[in-house]
């Protein structure tokens, strides 16, 4: 076989194999332990577009939010939130109640420019335990804007996390890991525990902040070691007086 060819198929191999790796591995990144609790759990549902609200500079533009009835086809339901009725499916898997909207911004650029802007809950969303991934359902029409999720660490320094571009068409999950370098214990204070969620940031791309921008946002999860919180005694004492 020509030597071309068999070059051609070894790259298309190793690409179809980075493709496939999609999401990270929460049992091997981030803080890891000897033992661990893995769940997953969502945060937040998108149901109420009140509790969310956008900041974006007056002199780039006007950002708007709205919510609307939908559902990303392809996400699946936490079998703990079926279990303790907080959604309820039919028999094929598809949700018919407690998780019914999503919410959406709508962006007017004024001019082209090095332009951000956010999507930020009206109070920070504690996550318990320690945090491995996080992941959220988003349309983000296919441009090549960049998705950051905005975490504050366990001293409540803020930290943004590169979730990709927004260059895909309809709803795609999209994930990332919270390296180790982000603390999020410090046995000195065993008061608090984790991250805390501060919001989305969207970096745009200067050749697309011009007319109008659509996003949307469904689901955000988050994969987290329950360990600590499982394994401790029923007659220890909490140090937090």
């Amino acid at each position: 076989m020509n030597k071309k060819i068999l070059l051609g198929l070894l790259i298309l191999i190793i690409s179809t194999a980075l493709f496939a790796q999609t999401e990270p591995d929460p049992t091997q990144t981030g803080v890891t332990t000897g033992q661990q609790e893995l769940k997953e759990i969502s945060i937040s549902k998108f149901e109420h577009p009140g509790f969310w609200y956008p900041v974006f500079p007056h002199d780039d533009g006007i950002c708007y939010l709205r919510g609307f009835p939908g559902n990303p086809l392809d996400k699946e339901p936490i079998q703990d939130e079926i279990d303790t009725g907080i959604i309820e499916v039919d028999q094929d898997g598809v949700i018919l109640s407690g998780d019914n909207y999503v919410i959406g911004a709508k962006v007017y650029f004024y001019r082209r420019g090095v332009i951000n802007f956010a999507i930020r809950p009206v109070r920070p969303i504690p996550v318990p335990g320690i945090t491995k991934t996080i992941s959220v359902w988003v349309a983000g029409r296919n441009t090549n804007h960049r998705l950051e999720a905005v975490v504050a660490d366990h001293y409540g320094n803020e930290v943004l996390l590169n979730m990709g571009k927004l260059n895909f068409l309809g709803w795609k999950k999209l994930t990332v890991s919270v390296p180790p370098a982000v603390k999020q214990r410090d046995y000195h204070y065993q008061d608090r525990l984790g991250l805390t969620f501060e919001g989305f940031n969207i970096s745009c791309d200067i050749d697309e902040t011009y007319g109008t921008y659509y996003i949307y946002f469904d689901d955000l999860r988050v994969v987290t070691d329950l360990f600590s919180e499982s394994s401790r005694d029923q007659d220890d004492m909490l140090d937090s007086w």
